[in-house]
């Protein structure tokens, strides 16, 4: 394919980025032909902020210096080394530092915060998820049914779009939470659906809920870093995400979870525990019984892997420099300039899934291509060979996610008209 030129609006807009500079901050992939590629996968994997290596580098060398004194000694010792990422995690999610806790990972997280939150009667046993939900969601809660003898196809709701894989009206999912009424235990929704990248309303819906006697939890997985958040003032119970998208803290990183204050002292709850999740003050007298750490530290199993923990440190440091109010501003632009051009040079080929309102979405924007699921997987691999890093969801859906860390106005330009080239 030829090599698009980026319009003047687009040289103007990135001429205007005071973030600019934070895309030098970024290892950014080589396509095939060895140049930077155009990366729009950062909802599935971020790239390496460039700072984390000398992250990682500072826990190795610690570890050759001191062996198991690192564990208290040095610039940043392992003991308490989860406790830095609070802060940071905190202001993206919106919550006290102490209500958040960086530890295992997303579905570990999740299935914790099930094992203690749900707690079913013979009147309220029923869990209400997205038809269409993360698969791992979905595993973790029908497994969570089943080690409690129930059957998802009397204890599960699932509420799915009008279009089998377009956005859920949020008057769908209230009518659900209404008609379930008395018999729903728990709730948990995607704060961005990951498939169609719908930001769903976290604070109406989980309202909602909780009029009904519902437990809240959400799955902020593609949510944090991609759009500001408040999950403490909604009200929600727990939240569980993962650190690899948005965050950009390595393949696999460990995960986090926030706790409402309401439960800091896990009163009433029967979760599991393990004995980092103990008070540090009588952590090494090695007792025989549980006293928890007050907030969601007190959900910690065992200590947490350090090298794995330590790229968030660099990604943190970024969000904490940018702020999270000018990301979303050039997210906004980035994801509409992309609308605009989809629409105008591929207006009978291309079906933009995702909500249109600034409201209703982050950075993701899901394609449907009008040629079907043989004409998306061709564009695809079109958009691959010319070195443009996206995804590919069966059964029909290319999803791109430009994101205000590292992408530029000028990308979007060149990777749509490269887009325009692969449908001819």
């Amino acid at each position: 394919m030829a090599e698009p030129r980026p319009s003047q609006e687009a040289l103007a807009l990135d001429a205007a980025d005071a973030l600019a500079p934070m895309r030098g901050r970024f290892h950014l992939p080589r396509g095939p032909d060895g140049r930077t590629a155009i990366y729009l996968c950062g909802h599935s994997l971020g790239p390496q902020p460039a700072a984390a290596a000398t992250a990682v580098r500072e826990v190795l060398d610690a570890w050759a210096e001191l062996g198991v004194r690192g564990h208290h000694e040095g610039t940043s010792p392992w003991l308490r080394y989860h406790e830095r990422f609070a802060p940071g995690l905190g202001s993206l999610v919106g919550a006290m530092p102490a209500n958040v806790v960086a530890m295992n990972t997303l579905t570990v997280n999740l299935h914790l915060m099930l094992s203690a939150f749900y707690r079913p009667s013979a009147g309220r046993h029923r869990i209400l998820i997205e038809r269409g939900a993360f698969p791992s969601d979905r595993h973790a809660v029908v497994s969570q049914l089943h080690h409690r003898g129930l059957e998802a196809a009397s204890s599960l709701i699932e509420v799915g779009p009008a279009d089998a894989a377009g956005p859920i009206a949020t008057e769908a999912l209230l009518a659900a939470i209404e008609e379930a009424g008395d018999s729903l235990a728990l709730v948990l929704l995607p704060g961005v659906q990951y498939l169609t990248g719908q930001l769903l309303d976290i604070a109406t819906l989980t309202d909602a809920a909780r009029r009904v006697g519902a437990v809240v939890g959400w799955d902020l997985a593609h949510a944090i870093g991609n759009v500001p958040l408040a999950i403490e003032a909604s009200g929600a119970d727990f939240a569980v995400w993962c650190h690899y998208k948005y965050l950009c803290a390595g393949p696999g990183a460990v995960g986090g979870a926030f706790v409402h204050p309401r439960h800091a002292g896990g009163h009433g709850l029967r979760r599991l525990a393990g004995w980092w999740g103990h008070e540090l003050a009588t952590r090494f007298r090695m007792g025989p019984d549980h006293v928890a750490t007050a907030g969601a530290d007190g959900w910690q199993l065992s200590n947490p892997p350090i090298l794995s923990l330590a790229p968030l440190a660099a990604s943190l440091d970024l969000y904490r420099e940018a702020g999270m109010t000018p990301l979303r501003a050039k997210s906004l632009s980035l994801t509409a300039f992309c609308r605009r051009l989809l629409e105008a040079r591929c207006p009978d080929q291309v079906a933009i899934v995702t909500p249109r309102a600034d409201a209703e979405h982050g950075c993701q924007l899901s394609l449907r291509l009008a040629g079907g699921a043989e004409a998306g997987r061709r564009a695809y691999a079109r958009l691959s060979e010319a070195g443009v890093i996206c995804d590919w969801r069966e059964p029909d859906l290319i999803r791109i996610a430009p994101l205000p860390l590292y992408n530029t106005h000028a990308e979007v330009d060149h990777a749509v008209a490269l887009l325009s080239s692969a449908l001819d």
